[in-house]
């Protein structure tokens, strides 16, 4: 314990000169220019500094019209991790866990097929570093589970990709396995011992979690954009308890990130310290450890939805605390780049730019996706001219057809192995899918018409059966 205990405390050390703390009209000012700028159509956002809430306030609208408040309800996404870990973190406390502990020596049930995850520990799980990876088990286009308890039985086939606590791979299971592990040691749903260990002692009375897409209150949806334009739709199927399944509010998370300055009423300062402080890589137990770019210490957390973002930041050097949640998708990566303005209005810095609008490219696709059907109408009508061309000639028609059956594992390659599902890609490509999978259907569609035309007689054939 006292190496982290130690780097902590470096971390802590103040490296550049202190940030300030803006009024709470600037505060404003940086959100409502954000949002004019981005479209972005609501948000919430805390800012402390040490033990006092600077701002909690909400922007814009919800997706069903009402106002963002400070008290309105939204997902943080994988921000939920942090919470997971300061909930294993009490059990350390309690002395009823070590970090150290093989996982299975307190959830007999976490048995994946691979003999190498006995060697799993609770401190693999909370700093990615288990050898689970998305690679090997695939938790978003995999089996759908409901419960915690399902989570970790839908494992049983799962391999891992490396030796545990060799390879650093952010993968979600990892934080259910440790949340259904805090069921299990304390003897109570996953959402009770949030609610009476963490969000009640701190008054975080908006808090609750949820377990799949079907929970989110009507608050906590949210939009993508398209041709521009923000539209509200559901989130796609998932679970998410334990890695990403939180639900609060800017007044909520005020008091959350004074509690991580401060690491009371809910866990010892060293248990506070152990989970910003590095223990695999740039990673910490449920954050990540880094330096803003003024080169100050930063311990932070996103959170990605497929229709809202989060993000939490800490600035140890200065005792400043930001949170921001934003109701558009993880395409958009709206909180972190909101979150990282409020950074930089606290450092006196220079904006970054804000997120290109793909308005310009959602025409291009949309009207390359009705040139398609232009096409497709006249391969059609063209169908007998090119009946009796080769077979290989008509192979191509089925190339589009392949690509949309298999986009989400591409798209799964190209996010370097993380596990997408087909569903999922709809969300972070909406013109993009509405082009292929009209490509697709208007080869499907022209393909059809050449081999019917195959079958059907010449013009002019058959029997004469005039006297």
């Amino acid at each position: 314990m006292l190496p982290s205990i130690l780097s902590a405390l470096l971390l802590l050390s103040p490296t550049t000169a202190p940030a300030t703390t803006p009024d709470p009209a600037a505060i404003d000012r940086v959100v409502e220019d954000y949002r004019a700028e981005t479209g972005l159509p609501g948000a919430a956002v805390a800012l402390t500094h040490g033990t006092t809430v600077v701002r909690a306030a909400g922007y814009g609208r919800t997706a069903d019209g009402e106002a963002v408040t400070e008290h309105t309800t939204m997902a943080v996404a994988s921000v939920s991790k942090s919470f997971t870990a300061l909930a294993v973190m009490q059990l350390v406390d309690a002395g009823r866990v070590r970090l150290d502990d093989p996982v299975r020596d307190h959830l007999p049930e976490f048995a994946p097929a691979d003999p190498r995850a006995g060697r799993i520990t609770v401190r693999h799980l909370l700093d990615q570093t288990s050898g689970l990876s998305d690679t090997t088990f695939r938790p978003f286009s995999g089996r759908e589970v409901a419960t915690l308890r399902d989570a970790v039985a839908s494992m049983r086939d799962a391999t891992l990709a490396s030796e545990p606590g060799t390879r650093w791979a952010y993968h979600n299971p990892n934080f259910q396995v440790a949340a259904r592990l805090v069921e299990v040691v304390a003897g109570e749903p996953f959402a009770d011992y949030l609610r009476r260990h963490v969000f009640e002692p701190l008054g975080m009375a908006d808090s609750a979690t949820a377990d799949t897409e079907r929970d989110l209150p009507a608050s906590a949806r949210g939009h993508v954009h398209v041709l521009g334009a923000a539209v509200p739709v559901p989130e796609p199927p998932a679970f998410g308890n334990g890695s990403g399944g939180v639900l609060s509010s800017a007044h909520d998370l005020a008091a959350w990130l004074v509690a991580q300055n401060t690491g009371t009423p809910i866990a010892s300062p060293e248990s506070i310290a152990a989970t910003h402080t590095r223990s695999a890589g740039s990673y910490g137990l449920g954050w990540f450890v880094g330096t803003t770019d003024a080169g100050a210490p930063l311990v932070d957390h996103g959170g990605d939805l497929f229709t809202s973002t989060a993000y939490q930041a800490l600035l140890p050097a200065s005792g400043h605390g930001i949170a921001v949640m934003a109701n558009t998708g993880t395409q958009y990566g709206d909180a972190q780049a909101l979150g990282e303005r409020l950074i930089a209005l606290l450092e006196g810095r220079p904006f970054a730019p804000a997120p290109g609008s793909y308005r310009v490219v959602d025409i291009v696709l949309v009207t390359l996706a009705a040139g398609v059907v232009a096409l497709a109408v006249r391969g059609v009508a063209r169908a007998r001219r090119h009946a009796r061309r080769s077979w290989l000639r008509l192979l191509p028609l089925l190339l589009p057809v392949l690509l949309a059956a298999t986009i989400h594992r591409v798209a799964g390659f190209l996010y370097r192995g993380r596990d997408v599902s087909w569903r999922q890609v709809a969300y972070l490509y909406p013109t993009f899918m509405v082009l292929l999978v009209v490509t697709a259907t208007a080869c499907v569609v022209v393909l059809a018409a050449r081999l019917l035309a195959r079958r059907r007689p010449p013009q002019g054939f058959g029997i004469d059966t005039a006297v």
